[in-house]
């Protein structure tokens, strides 16, 4: 395995982060971020007190390699913040070398350093890899529960309602 370093998103490596985000768009067939999202993407990291998101990066010198991007939400079973990894990706051609791996061992000791009694995330249906890789990591997947969206069309729908 190539040594790899875990650190938070910086000004200066936000182009190879958007990099790595349009190459996740590529893997899951979506549309990538245009001009007006990547602005947004900067400034919700950069600009916004407290940010909006976080990331780290995974680094093989000064390659960017992988990256995550988590977020705090709340349990009001538990009454803890809960860590929630919203997107967590490897570049194809870094894959195999443990780097996801270092990325959620980083994510659970932030996890830990936060007082979380959980970490979750969302993994499409169809990414078996994903699916093994998570599961070698000791978590479970939840089939009792069901993800529903709205978009910021249907929302305000609602909204106007």
């Amino acid at each position: 395995m190539n040594r790899c370093s875990i650190e938070p998103l910086r000004p200066e490596l936000f182009e190879s982060f958007v990099e790595l985000i349009v190459a996740l768009a590529e893997y899951e067939q979506l549309d990538p971020p245009d001009v007006a999202a990547r602005e947004r993407l900067y400034r919700d990291a950069f600009e916004r007190t407290p940010p909006r998101y976080r990331a780290l990066l995974a680094l093989v010198g000064s390659c960017v390699c992988g990256y995550c991007i988590y977020l705090e939400t709340y349990s009001s079973f538990l009454a803890r913040p809960t860590l929630f990894v919203e997107d967590i990706f490897v570049h194809p051609t870094w894959r195999g070398q443990g780097i996801g791996k270092a990325l959620m061992q980083e994510l659970a000791r932030r996890a830990l350093e936060q007082g979380c009694g959980r970490m979750e995330w969302i993994v499409l249906d169809w990414n078996e890899p994903a699916h093994r890789f998570y599961a070698s990591l000791g978590a479970d997947r939840l089939p009792q529960w069901q993800l529903y969206r709205m978009t910021e069309e249907t929302i305000a729908h609602l909204a106007n309602a």
